[in-house]
């Protein structure tokens, strides 16, 4: 029990992965103004990135896309395979941006803008790093729709994707809460749909990525948007 009550409020680790270092600056400034958050470190490129996830195990890495010897998107996918434990935001100039889209394709948990206000990073570090809050807010939605719908095979004139048989294991409670997941719903927001509790949501969440053998939600969302599951603007295709 001990043990528990000391993991809980443990400070959150991060890391900055930028080549600007005014803009690492800047992060670090925000957050180590936090009790509960502390910068373990910081690289300039994403290869000097990797290697210094493996070393200090941070909570979260805050991954800049465009930088010299290894971009973003490359370092991404190699903390992902080496330290799980570790979530990624990738950090990105528009909202809009291929390369968003691309990060989270390589296994990151969210992305920020560049220019996110103070008290919003803060946030979303700390849901993140939380596993439990919403890492695929709306923009994130719609940023998967914008660059699936044109290169998505079940699009256009291509035939359909054969259905995953994964999603067989899929109870239709779980189906509905990945539609409404892939919605980029909060844990309350899909509650408060379905009639249930948020620790009953939070075990649907839960199961439904072992099933699928994700890594978190945005990755399920990932999943929806290129099995042809979710058809943008149109729901969820059962």
């Amino acid at each position: 029990m001990p043990e528990n009550t000391e993991q809980a409020t443990a400070p959150i680790g991060v890391l900055l992965v930028d080549d600007q270092p005014l803009l690492r600056m800047g992060f670090r400034l925000i957050l180590e103004g936090e009790e509960d958050l502390v910068v373990l470190g910081e690289a300039s490129d994403g290869a000097e990135g990797v290697g210094l996830a493996a070393t200090l195990k941070p909570d979260v890495v805050l991954m800049d896309v465009r930088m010299p010897v290894m971009d973003g998107i490359e370092a991404t996918t190699r903390i992902v395979a080496q330290s799980p434990e570790s979530k990624v935001i990738i950090l990105t100039t528009f909202d809009l941006d291929e390369y968003a889209f691309a990060g989270l394709q390589a296994g990151a948990s969210a992305f920020l803008l560049k220019d996110v206000a103070p008290e919003e990073l803060v946030h979303a570090v700390r849901l993140v790093a939380s596993g439990d809050a919403v890492v695929a807010p709306r923009v994130t939605a719609r940023l998967l729709e914008t660059y699936v719908r044109d290169g998505a095979p079940h699009r256009g004139s291509g035939p359909a994707p054969e259905r995953d048989p994964l999603l067989g294991d899929l109870t239709p409670r779980e189906l509905e809460v990945l539609g409404a997941m892939s919605e980029g719903l909060s844990n309350a927001e899909i509650a408060h749909r379905f009639f249930l509790s948020e620790a009953t949501v939070k075990t649907h969440v839960r199961r439904i990525l072992t099933k699928l053998h994700l890594r978190d939600r945005v990755q399920a969302v990932v999943y929806a948007y290129e099995t042809g599951l979710v058809i943008p603007s149109q729901g969820l295709d059962y």
